[in-house]
């Protein structure tokens, strides 16, 4: 793919629209399709995209934006059946441009087979909204690793693991200590978790718990 991408977006709503910004702020051009006619009025106010009315599953329209020479499509309706349908008839006439389906929790995995990748954005935004319920302790970074949690954990003083060289520290398999307190370096057996230092952290769900404890008490 080229740097600046053509980029496809079917679902002109919440997801569609604030994913239309950030692309178009990172410089590609973004074409928005849109079955109701208001939205796409609405849409068009915002000068950010090209906007096609039309139902993105149906061939004709998705000639219409000229999807042969796009780079990416992404199918961001409320309706994963729907987002499926549209990233199947884009394959379908243009073979080599990539694919990306809206999904709702739990349907993900069936759906690899036929995309290039999922998204599941209400997962992400959940993340941000307990990011900041619980404060700067303990924050879950962007949503890019499916079930995978990496956290930006702050060392609690007199947590377990508080104080400890990295080695002497039992943290449970399918957990990594992945930087060090500055964020600069990768961490080593002889990293210090140091109590009111921060530390990024990769976590399977079945040991989360077990880590913040170790880290948080």
């Amino acid at each position: 793919m080229t740097t600046d991408l053509n980029v496809v977006i079917a679902g002109g709503g919440r997801v569609g629209l604030q994913t239309a910004r950030i692309l178009t702020d990172r410089g590609h051009t973004v074409r928005i399709v849109e079955r109701d006619k208001e939205l796409c009025e609405e849409l068009a106010d915002e000068y950010i995209a090209t906007v096609i009315q039309g139902d993105a599953s149906y061939p004709e329209i998705l000639e219409q934006v000229d999807i042969e020479n796009q780079d990416v499509i992404a199918a961001l309706t409320g309706e994963s059946g729907m987002n499926l349908a549209i990233c199947m008839a884009a394959t379908d006439l243009a073979p080599a441009i990539r694919t990306v389906a809206r999904v709702e929790n739990g349907s993900g995995d069936s759906y690899r087979r036929f995309v290039d990748a999922i998204c599941f954005p209400e997962r992400a935004g959940a993340r941000i909204a307990a990011n900041e319920i619980v404060g700067n302790d303990v924050q879950t970074l962007a949503d890019v690793t499916g079930t995978l949690d990496i956290m930006l954990i702050r060392v609690e003083d007199g947590a377990p693991a508080a104080g400890k060289q990295l080695s002497d520290v039992r943290f449970p398999s399918g957990s990594l200590i992945i930087s060090d307190d500055e964020g600069e370096r990768v961490a080593r057996p002889d990293t210090v978790l140091n109590a009111g230092k921060q530390y990024v952290v990769a976590t399977e769900p079945e040991v989360a718990d077990e880590v913040m404890n170790l880290l948080r008490g």
